[in-house]
C-alpha cells in the first residue's frame, strides 16, 4: 500500500504556487491593444449584448464550462466536521479531477455556513457564476435537504457527489453483477451496512432500477433501520423494515447481496456463508473496507466483490462518474441534474464494461485478460472511452427529458471535441505508470546517495511501479534517509566498494568486451569502482532488468559505459534521444535531443526509424515532420538541403510513415497553415506530433525553451537503440522526473525482445 508520510503531503501543497490550482487567461495578453479588449473600454460590449440576453452568457464568458465546488466541511473524508477552512485541500482537489478528466474549469468555494437555510441562500446566490455546482463533503441528514432544495431553487446542473456518486457508479456495478449470476433485481434480498448520504442515494436509485424497498434491511452504526426508530431523518426512515430482524447476521440469511458504506471490518466472513448462492458483497469503505478482499474471497469462492480500492477488482471510484456527468450536463446547458440523466450515465457506465476492452487499456493495467465478468463489472479509470461513452449518454438523456436549453445534433462531432478537451497527454504517464505496476522490474540507479534518488525510490516501491537497487556509499544513504525520514524498506542497497568479489568478476567480463577497445583487465578494474560502469554491468548479466544514470554527470559522462557495456541491439547503426513534451494541445515527440551532434542525413533515417518505433511504444501513431528552416525548398544551405535529403530517403525506407519534410517547426504543428499553403503534404490534415531537429543544439534548445517558459511538461530523455533498457536522466531531474523515466524504464524492460 502507498505510504504517504506527514511532511511529505504537507510539502506537496505548501510548495509554490500554494495549494493545487490557478487561474490561467485564455486570451493574449501582451498588447495594449489586448488589453483594452479584455477589460475597458472593450469589456463593455459583451456585458451589454449579456444585459439585453442572458443566455448570451455562455457566448461571452467562461460560464458554461465552469462548476463551483461547494462545501461547509461539516462532513470532510473520514474525518468529519472540520469546517470550511480545512476543506479547501479537498475541494481543490475535486477541482483536479474535474480538470484531468474532463477539461471542466472550477473554483472551490468554502462556505462557513453550517444552518442549512442560510448555506442554500448562499450557494442560491452565485448561480450567474457557474455552469454547475458541485456539493462536496456536507453531513447529513442536512445534506438530503440541501440539494432537493437547491435543485428546486436553481437552474443550472447541480449533484452532491458524496450521494450520487458511489450510486451511480455502484448502481451499474449491481445490474452488471446480477447479470453476471443470472438473478434478477426485483427478487434480490439487499442487506445495507450504512445509512448516510451515500447509502441512502444508492438505494433510491436501485428502487429506481427495479429494488424492492420491501427486500431491503438496513443498519447504521444503532442497529437496524426499522419503525420504532426516531432518531432519522425521512429519506431514512423510508428504508425502515418490516422485517423481525435485530442483527446483521438474521438479517443476511438468504441475502443476494451485501452493500458496504459503514466501516472497515464489520462483516465477519462467518456471515458470508449465510448468504445465498453467488452472493455480491460491495464492501464500499475507504480504505479498508467492510470485510478484506483476500478473507472474504477465500471465504466464499463463488462470491462477486466489489470494493473502493484500486488493488482489487471492481474498484467503485466516484471518478467513473462526476466528471463525464457533469460534462454532458454542461454541453447542453442543462437545468439539473435529474433521475433521467442519473440513469443514463448508469446504462451507459454498464454497457461499456461490456464492449472489448481497447489495447491501451489493457496495456494501462498489464491485464490482457480484461473482460466483462465477475472481476471486470465496470470499467477501469483510466479508460479514454468514458468521456465518450458517459457524457453523450447524460446529454441525450437530458435533452430527451426536457432539461436541456441546448441540443446537439452532430453526435460523432461532439465525440471528437470530448477527446480534443482533453488530449491523449493526461493519460500517456499514467498508462505506462499502470503498465509498470503489473509487472515491476529491478532497476539499479547509479547515484542512489543524493535525495532525490532516493526519494524516488521510496514512491517507486510503495506504488508498486519498480523494485530498486541503490548504488551508492553505504553510511551516506542511511544518513539521507534518516535526515529525510525516507523509507527504504524493500529497497537493495549496493556499496559497490564491499563488493570485491562481484567488482574483480565484472572487471574481467568488461575487460573481455573490450580487450580489443583499449580496455586492459587493470584498466577494467579500475572502472568497475565507477558506479556507471558496475550498474551497467549489474543489468549485462541479468542482475538488473533495467539501468537509470545521468542526474548528477553531463550526458556524455552518462551513456559512455552503457554504450561500452551494452551497446546498441542488433540492426541498430545508432542510439538517438527522444524528449516527451506533454502540452494541452497533446504530447509532442522530439529527436534526437541528446546524443547525435550533427547527424549526416542518412544518420537522420536512422533517426526517424527509431523514433517512429519509440513514439508507438507510448500508444501513438507518429506524424513526423523533419525540420529546417525552410518549408519545402524555400531557402537552401546545407542544413535545409541535408533535412530535405534525409525525408527523401527515409520516405523510401519507411514508406508506410506518415512524414514530411524539410519544414518550419510553426508549419509543421499548424494544420491550418499547412493547409492553406502546402495542402500537397501529407501532415495537412492533421499536422505534425513528431519532430526531427536536424542537429542536437536546435533541439536541445526548442524543448528547454518548451520547458521552462512555454508550460510544457518534459519527460525524458528517452534512450532509444540500446540493446537493454539503459535511460539517462537530465542532469538535476526532479524526483517527478525520475519516477517517469523509471516507468517508463520498467514498461521498456517488460517489452525488451518483443516487437514494440
Amino acid at each position: 500500500m502507498l505510504k504517504i508520510n506527514k511532511q511529505e503531503a504537507l510539502d506537496y501543497h505548501s510548495r509554490t504556487p500554494a495549494g493545487k490550482i490557478e487561474v490561467v487567461p485564455t486570451k493574449p495578453l501582451s498588447t495594449q491593444l489586448d488589453l483594452a479588449l479584455a477589460y475597458s473600454p472593450g469589456v463593455a460590449e459583451p456585458c451589454l449584448a449579456i444585459a439585453a440576453n442572458k443566455e448570451e452568457v455562455y457566448k461571452y464568458t467562461a460560464k458554461g464550462n465552469l462548476v463551483g465546488v461547494i462545501s461547509n466541511g461539516t462532513a470532510v473524508l473520514g474525518l468529519g466536521n472540520i469546517g470550511p477552512d480545512a476543506s479547501k485541500p479537498v475541494m481543490e482537489g475535486k477541482g483536479v479531477l474535474f480538470k484531468k478528466f474532463a477539461g471542466i474549469d472550477c473554483f472551490d468555494i468554502e462556505i462557513d455556513a453550517t444552518d442549512p437555510d442560510e448555506f442554500i441562500r448562499i450557494v442560491k446566490s452565485l448561480e450567474p457564476t457557474f455552469g454547475g455546482i458541485n456539493l462536496e463533503d456536507i453531513k447529513a441528514p442536512e445534506c438530503f435537504r440541501i440539494e432537493t432544495e437547491l435543485r428546486e431553487k436553481m437552474n443550472i446542473p447541480l449533484m452532491h457527489d458524496d450521494q450520487h456518486g458511489t450510486a451511480i457508479i455502484s448502481s451499474a456495478a449491481l445490474l452488471n453483477a446480477l447479470e453476471v449470476v443470472d438473478k434478477k433485481i426485483d427478487e434480490i434480498k439487499l442487506v445495507v451496512s450504512g445509512a448516510g448520504a451515500a447509502a441512502i442515494s444508492c438505494l433510491r436509485l436501485y428502487l429506481a432500477l427495479g429494488l424492492k424497498v420491501e427486500n431491503v434491511v438496513v443498519f447504521d452504526i444503532k442497529g437496524v433501520i426499522n419503525a420504532e426508530r426516531t432518531d432519522l431523518a425521512d429519506l431514512q426512515m423510508q428504508f425502515a423494515t418490516q422485517r423481525a430482524v435485530t442483527s446483521l447476521a438474521e438479517a443476511l440469511e438468504g441475502a443476494d447481496v451485501f452493500l458496504g458504506l459503514s466501516a472497515a471490518n464489520v462483516l465477519p466472513p462467518e456471515l458470508l456463508l449465510r448468504m445465498a448462492d453467488n452472493p455480491i458483497v460491495f464492501a464500499l469503505a475507504n480504505p479498508n473496507p467492510e470485510i478484506e478482499y483476500e478473507v472474504a474471497m477465500a471465504t466464499r469462492p463463488d462470491l462477486i466483490m466489489a470494493t473502493g480500492r484500486s488493488d482489487h477488482p471492481n474498484q467503485v471510484n466516484n471518478v467513473l462518474g462526476f466528471p463525464y456527468i457533469f460534462r454532458g450536463a454542461l454541453d447542453v446547458r442543462a437545468t439539473e441534474i435529474n433521475e433521467a440523466m442519473k440513469l443514463a450515465a448508469v446504462q451507459a457506465l454498464a454497457q461499456l464494461a461490456k464492449e472489448p476492452v481497447p489495447d491501451m487499456v489493457n496495456k494501462a493495467y498489464g491485464d490482457n485478460t480484461l473482460a466483462f465478468g465477475r472481476t471486470y463489472l465496470i470499467p477501469k479509470p483510466l479508460d479514454p472511452r468514458l468521456i465518450t461513452t458517459i457524457s453523450p449518454a447524460v446529454a441525450r438523456a437530458a435533452m430527451e427529458s426536457g432539461s436541456a436549453r441546448q441540443s446537439i445534433t452532430d453526435w460523432q462531432g461532439y465525440e471528437d471535441d470530448l477527446r480534443a478537451r482533453l488530449g491523449v497527454n493526461q493519460k500517456l504517464m499514467n498508462r505506462i505508470t499502470s503498465a509498470a505496476r503489473s509487472n515491476p522490474k529491478r532497476v539499479v540507479f547509479a547515484e542512489a546517495d543524493t535525495y532525490k534518488v532516493l526519494k524516488a525510490a521510496q514512491i517507486l516501491h510503495d506504488e508498486g511501479i519498480a523494485f530498486p537497487i541503490l548504488l551508492g556509499n553505504r553510511k551516506k544513504i542511511d544518513e539521507i534517509a534518516r535526515a529525510n525520514s525516507l523509507d527504504l524498506e524493500g529497497c537493495q542497497i549496493i556499496d559497490i566498494l564491499e563488493e570485491n568479489d562481484q567488482r574483480a568478476e565484472f572487471a574481467e567480463l568488461l575487460f573481455q568486451k573490450r580487450k580489443r577497445r583499449g580496455i586492459t583487465l587493470y584498466e577494467g578494474r579500475r572502472l568497475l569502482r565507477e558506479r556507471n560502469y558496475y550498474g551497467a554491468m549489474m543489468l549485462e548479466t541479468g542482475q538488473a532488468d533495467a539501468f537509470i544514470t545521468g542526474l548528477t554527470k553531463d550526458y556524455g559522462q552518462s551513456i559512455t559505459p552503457a554504450l561500452q557495456v551494452i551497446g546498441v541491439e542488433d540492426g541498430v547503426q545508432r542510439v538517438a534521444g527522444m524528449y516527451i513534451i506533454q502540452h494541452r494541445k497533446g504530447p509532442f515527440f522530439f529527436a534526437d535531443t541528446t546524443v547525435n551532434i550533427d547527424p549526416t542525413a542518412e544518420e537522420m533515417v536512422d533517426i526517424i526509424g527509431l523514433t517512429a518505433r519509440g513514439v508507438r511504444f507510448f500508444d501513438t501513431e507518429p506524424r513526423i515532420a523533419v525540420l529546417s528552416y525552410s518549408n519545402f525548398g524555400s531557402n537552401r544551405g546545407a542544413l535545409p538541403d541535408k533535412a530535405r535529403l534525409a525525408t527523401e530517403l527515409a520516405k523510401k525506407r519507411y514508406p508506410d510513415l506518415i512524414l514530411d519534410g524539410e519544414m518550419q517547426a510553426n508549419t509543421a504543428l499548424n494544420p491550418q497553415l499547412l493547409r492553406e499553403h502546402y495542402p500537397f503534404s501529407e501532415l495537412a490534415e492533421h499536422g505534425a506530433n513528431t519532430l526531427i531537429f536536424p542537429n542536437v543544439v536546435s533541439g536541445n534548445i526548442a524543448y528547454k525553451v518548451l520547458q521552462e517558459i512555454g508550460g510544457a511538461e518534459v519527460i525524458g530523455p528517452v534512450l532509444m537503440g540500446m540493446r537493454k533498457p539503459v535511460h539517462v536522466l537530465q542532469l538535476g531531474a526532479s524526483v517527478r522526473e525520475i519516477v517517469n523515466m523509471t516507468a517508463i524504464a520498467v514498461v521498456d524492460a517488460q517489452t525488451y525482445n518483443k516487437p514494440l
